[in-house]
């Protein structure tokens, strides 16, 4: 495809969930069956029999929009083709879910399936709450498949394997710039790092809306964040961030090439063409806004938050001829890197109780159910799109939805236990934003590994982050020297304990087998 395809909003595009939020591997290849027929553990063997009595299930997790048991209609098909009777719960409220599964997990009131995070799934795990998979991999193969070896890594703990994360996401993120400004002060899509502050000023001091008002600045996001395909160019993962460089991990405080990424974009910040609200964001909408509203010309954002219609729709109605593009990554002196991204991140990771282990019964459907969900056409396309012959068809080896799709399976996320084949699903949900994912998706990153890495006893990351980000502001800021730099790295280490985070994670990711090169 041509890379500096513009995005024509004239186009109608989908809506977009990301992950709940925005939208909120490999599959073990079955053969062919409508959604709703029961589905063999692994290619050869025959679909899971089904008890006289359906096995009650009761899973929890996080979300929202899941519609009553009778209009529920995945929990019927999953039911129907399992031989199970599901209740899942979700709670809308991260904190509120957090507090939940603490106290069953106390009670001993354990849910038979249950999402956690990885503070969760070290916590549980060293109390002995959870049960380790390492037996039952045999058993998972086809879930252990799909999912793939690194969501394999992120579930383990000292060897043990306790929790189930769901198949990798990609990558969303681009520099999104006005191309029509771009017009305007008579410059082409900036192709270096020296380019794309050329732009940012010129956006700045040309008066690109043409009001007429020095009322419009280049580059807008949020914190830190907004610059991290100017760490990319240096080669650099963000700050904070473990990587492979040279055949080792390194993490980037301590590499020469962030203190020089630090200065280019205390340039940037310098020349005037940051937006000066930029350390007070928090949100994407609020950074999202300024650019619908043509206060900003340049974002480092998701391609859903510029292409969703509604987003379209505003910003047409400020500028019907406004024209965002996105940029590829930019080159600089360490390369050229759309920023990071964690490899070892999860979007999500399902644990069972290990007082399960004593009820067989329960065990073996909960593992039918994993199983199922990841099994390309039967489980997985019924938690991804729906009912066969309802909600899509196949035509030619390819998902065509239906018009029910869109209106009876906008929940179907909440069952993807496993995940789902991001670009597949993307692709057949989100037509028409194709070009757009696919740009973003094959933007050269820097794999950064901080997901694979616990916090030690005696770090707090609360805290160490909020210095993190106070000490950085300051540096681009100019409020401190960069002279100062190892005098920050000092007190990093031995006030907010840096060096034990910093040892401790050097240590699990060789274990891991990061670094031996």
């Amino acid at each position: 495809m041509n890379m500096n395809r513009k995005a024509s909003f004239s186009l109608a595009l989908t809506t977009v969930l990301l992950g709940g939020t925005i939208l909120a591997g490999c599959s073990t290849q079955q053969p062919e069956a409508t959604a709703g027929q029961p589905a063999g553990e692994a290619v050869g063997q025959e679909a899971p029999k089904s008890s006289a009595k359906p096995v009650k299930l009761d899973i929890i997790s996080t979300g929202n929009g899941l519609p009553a048991p009778d209009q529920d209609q995945i929990k019927q098909e999953l039911d129907k083709a399992l031989g199970i009777e599901s209740n899942l719960t979700v709670y809308a409220s991260g904190d509120d879910y957090k507090n939940q599964l603490n106290v069953r997990m106390a009670s001993g009131n354990f849910p038979d399936l249950f999402a956690l995070d990885r503070a969760q799934l070290k916590q549980y795990a060293e109390q002995g709450l959870l049960l380790d998979l390492s037996a039952y991999k045999d058993k998972l193969r086809p879930t252990l498949d799909f999912i793939g070896e690194d969501s394999i890594k992120k579930g383990s703990l000292n060897n043990k394997f306790y929790a189930i994360a769901k198949a990798p996401n990609i990558p969303y993120n681009t520099f999104w710039i006005r191309k029509d400004w771009l017009d305007k002060v008579g410059l082409q899509p900036p192709k270096t790092i020296e380019e794309l502050l050329e732009a940012a000023k010129a956006f700045t001091e040309k008066d690109p809306d043409g009001n007429g008002k020095k009322d419009t600045f280049g580059i807008t996001g949020g914190k830190l964040a907004a610059f991290s395909p100017i760490f990319g160019a240096f080669g650099v993962g963000g700050p904070g961030n473990f990587y492979e460089k040279d055949g080792k991990v390194v993490n980037s405080f301590y590499d020469p090439a962030f203190k020089d990424a630090l200065a280019f974009i205390k340039q940037v910040v310098d020349s005037g063409a940051v937006d000066p609200e930029l350390l007070s964001i928090n949100s994407t909408p609020q950074y999202q806004q300024k650019g619908i509203k043509g206060q900003a010309g340049i974002m480092w954002i998701d391609w859903p938050n510029v292409t969703k219609d509604e987003f379209v729709a505003q910003i047409k109605a400020v500028n019907a001829d406004a024209e965002w593009i996105q940029l590829p990554a930019l080159k600089g002196p360490g390369g050229q890197f759309e920023g990071a991204y964690d490899i070892g991140a999860a979007s999500g990771m399902y644990a069972i109780p290990k007082g399960l282990e004593k009820n067989p019964e329960k065990l073996t459907k909960v593992i039918e159910l994993l199983n199922y969900v990841s099994t390309k056409d039967t489980g997985s396309a019924l938690v991804q799109f729906g009912i066969k012959g309802k909600h899509y068809n196949e035509e030619n080896g390819k998902i065509v939805p239906t018009e029910l799709m869109a209106k009876e399976m906008n929940y179907s996320w909440l069952y993807q236990f496993t995940g789902r084949p991001e670009m597949e699903y993307l692709f057949v949900k989100f037509a028409q934003q194709a070009p757009y994912i696919e740009f973003a998706n094959n933007q050269p990153r820097i794999k950064t590994l901080n997901g694979f890495v616990d916090n030690p006893t005696g770090y707090n990351s609360a805290d160490a982050t909020r210095f993190i980000d106070e000490e950085l502001a300051k540096f681009v800021y100019g409020k401190r020297p960069l002279s100062e730099y190892d005098a920050f790295i000092k007190t990093l280490e031995t006030s907010m304990n840096y060096k034990v985070y910093l040892d401790e994670g050097m240590k699990q990711l060789a274990e891991l087998g990061f670094g031996k090169k």
